[in-house]
């Protein structure tokens, strides 16, 4: 167990799981300058902890995941800095995902209520999303006359073009279930809001008990290989491959093999 104390954030780590929990219940876990801070301390502190192995980000209570940036952070006094000439816009959510903060141990979404705006800075990063029954994705920056950018861009990686498009141009106006993110391949699974957390955990916890390195090399792998052509991702395969293998774990592996004892899978 971590004794480390946030003040926006709840930080739990149960064996080889650590759980981030957003904590602002209050502003629907909107961040603010004092939850980027704590989340950037809180990714350092999983990255750098070898006991930790697998992430599981959500949020407290049921109500929301998170609704982006707390309106009071900007863009006044102590806020992000929104100066419209070009290339001078200080986006106030770069830094909020595990990845931007160079962490690539396995990381697990579980969504558990209204996730819209700035909380795509997080889902985006994720591994995959696990979402509650009633939890709801939208984009409400064009209703408020700011232009959809960031966020979208980060969502293009997950979800169809075209999906994307609607749920960033209707803004306000639509959201999409958790039923219709599981079509288009948002989220890998929708449970009962009452299951999220146990079915987070066992999946983090199965993530876990493998070797870590061979986790964490995968993880760097794929999201490298879908930033670059098939060709070129395969030419690179070997360089990959040696991230995370070493000859004690080819060892251990095969001892495992040849004691025959053999997990029996779930069917999802």
């Amino acid at each position: 167990m971590s004794d480390h104390a946030y003040e926006t954030i709840r930080y739990d780590v149960t064996g080889a799981v650590a759980t981030v929990a957003l904590d602002r219940p209050e502003r629907y876990h909107a961040f603010d300058e004092v939850m980027c801070e704590e989340l950037a301390a809180v990714w350092a502190e999983v990255r750098h902890d070898d006991s930790v192995s697998v992430v599981v980000i959500t949020a407290t209570g049921d109500k929301a995941f998170c609704t982006g940036v707390d309106r009071d952070f900007v863009p006044s006094e102590g806020g992000a800095d929104y100066d419209f000439t070009p290339y001078t816009y200080d986006d106030p959510g770069k830094l909020l995902g595990p990845r931007a903060n160079d962490v690539w141990k396995p990381v697990i979404g579980a969504v558990n209520g209204m996730a819209c705006g700035g909380a795509f800075y997080l889902l985006g990063e994720c591994d995959f999303l696990i979402a509650a029954e009633h939890a709801t994705f939208f984009d409400p920056h064009v209703t408020y006359g700011m232009p959809a950018v960031f966020e979208p861009m980060s969502m293009m990686r997950r979800m169809p073009f075209g999906e994307v498009m609607r749920m960033t141009l209707t803004g306000n106006h639509e959201r999409l279930s958790a039923q219709r993110a599981l079509e288009i391949g948002l989220v890998s699974q929708v449970v009962p809001g009452a299951e999220l957390a146990s079915t987070a955990a066992t999946v983090a916890s199965e993530i876990a008990s493998q070797p870590l390195g061979a986790l964490m090399a995968t993880v760097r792998t794929m999201w490298a290989a879908r930033e670059v052509s098939p060709a070129v991702a395969a030419s690179l395969g070997n360089t990959f491959l040696h991230l995370g293998m070493t000859e004690a774990a080819m060892d251990e592996g095969s001892k495992v093999f040849a004691s025959g004892a053999r997990i029996d899978p779930r069917i999802r």
